[in-house]
């Protein structure tokens, strides 16, 4: 089993959890139950899936929850560009958000490319 606190993509992950309950705080209260809860449960699907996949037995396995991983990651880009265009995010809250999640798609990519490589 694998301490999923110790790879790089899951901390950036966490970290783009905490960021996104932060800024949508503010969003209105009519989307409590909509965008803000979307926006938060995909954002948290990313590093909740690296941590169910690190316990995983096989390469097979982890790469599965990596690719769920990079969905939920995807998902996250859309509620914020979602989010920024009906301007509860401005284009300054929203770029650094952005960022941060293209950066973490590139990190799961290279992961699951190196899950799906043959063993060195």
């Amino acid at each position: 089993m694998r301490d999923f606190r110790q790879l790089l993509v899951w901390q950036k992950a966490h970290e783009l959890t905490l960021e996104v309950y932060r800024v949508s705080r503010a969003f209105p209260a009519e989307e409590k139950f909509g965008l803000t809860g979307q926006l938060r449960r995909s954002a948290a699907s990313v590093p909740t899936n690296l941590a169910e996949g690190s316990g995983r037995r096989s390469r097979a396995e982890y790469a599965h929850f990596v690719g769920v991983a990079c969905g939920s990651a995807l998902e996250t880009e859309y509620h914020l560009l979602l989010a920024s265009d009906l301007g509860y995010l401005t284009p300054d809250a929203y770029q650094p958000l952005d960022e941060r999640v293209q950066e973490i798609k590139r990190m799961l990519a290279g992961l699951s490319h190196s899950l799906k490589s043959p063993n060195p």
